[in-house]
């Protein structure tokens, strides 16, 4: 009989919002391609009855459930009942973001680059925040997606130029086969103006017709990404899918942390801006390693869960409402 491992238990806290529940799944998943491990989702609210948790040591949201290796969580509402469930029942604590409470309750907080933490505590800098994409697929060399958000905290928009821009693109490049897809911020406007274009290299498949996984699967296709600039959490997928990752440009109404983060990756030739001039399509490359997800996963590993062994592997997933 073969010798396996004992399965990883991770207790991964949602707090409803599908970007922080999007990030802790990149850390699950990556997990699992590394060991055997069995992830449960607890959903939480209610922070005075999580403050009341910490201080009995009490969380009676899991019973039933296997003691934690990890308790995982994102957003600011998973803080206190991390750190409840962990005086509860044991396990280590990470948190996938700068806290709103001290770094140094947690036993690990994966903090992003732009955030530009330089305080105490157990952390590691990641480059942007997690997803759970991996580098695969056949990326065929004349298929490109694009990507358009909308208006945002930290972007404006301008429809006639980004037209303008997606025009020029199209020409640039005749015999690639484009895809462009839009998010649930797109001005109407914008998508009325994509119908202008008529490029016979072009399909569009509005964000309304898309299905959990078509982007990973389109970036599984694709040699190149094309992102607006306010879409960053896209760019990161994009450069985990181990694509060509492009920026449409978008006006910035303020330096602040997400663009910090975009600038950087600028600066490092991971990404590349738009010009009309074509001149980006000296610098569009993939960019090899881009895993976080992995990087953090191995020193979660490394450091706290060596393997023990077991009879047979395990890897699940459950739902706690």
């Amino acid at each position: 009989m073969s010798t396996s491992v004992n399965p990883i238990i991770v207790w991964r806290l949602l707090d409803g919002k599908p970007g922080h529940e999007t990030q802790t799944l990149g850390l699950v998943k990556s997990l699992q391609r590394h060991q055997a491990c069995e992830s449960f989702d607890i959903r939480v609210s209610g922070q005075v009855e999580s403050l009341f948790n910490v201080a009995s040591a009490t969380w009676p949201f899991a019973r039933g459930l296997p003691l934690p290796d990890l308790i995982i969580g994102a957003g600011h509402r998973t803080h206190l009942p991390m750190l409840a469930a962990r005086r509860a029942y044991g396990g280590k604590a990470v948190v996938l973001m700068q806290p709103s409470l001290p770094v140094a309750l947690f036993d690990l907080c994966l903090i992003p680059q732009h955030d530009r933490y330089r305080g105490g505590g157990n952390y590691i800098e990641t480059r942007g925040v997690l997803n759970p994409l991996h580098a695969e697929g056949r990326h065929e060399e004349n298929k490109t997606l694009i990507m358009i958000g909308g208006p945002s905290r930290h972007y404006g928009w301008d429809t006639v130029n980004m037209l303008s821009q997606i025009r020029q693109l199209l020409a640039h490049r005749p015999w690639m086969q484009y895809t462009l897809t839009t998010s649930r911020r797109t001005p109407a406007d914008f998508i009325v103006g994509l119908h202008s274009l008529s490029a016979p290299n072009l399909r569009v498949v509005p964000f309304s017709q898309t299905q959990p996984g078509w982007v990973a699967e389109q970036l599984a296709q694709s040699a190149t990404a094309w992102v607006s600039e306010d879409s960053v959490s896209m760019v990161y997928e994009a450069l985990t899918a181990q694509v060509a990752v492009g920026l449409l440009n978008l006006p910035l109404k303020q330096e602040n942390r997400v663009s910090r983060g975009v600038e950087h990756l600028l600066q490092q030739g991971m990404i590349v801006r738009f010009d009309s001039d074509a001149h980006y399509q000296q610098r569009l490359h993939p960019v090899a390693g881009f895993t976080e997800a992995d990087r953090c996963a191995n020193w979660i590993l490394r450091r706290w869960l060596q393997p023990v062994p077991a009879s047979v592997p395990q890897v699940a997933t459950a739902t706690i409402a």
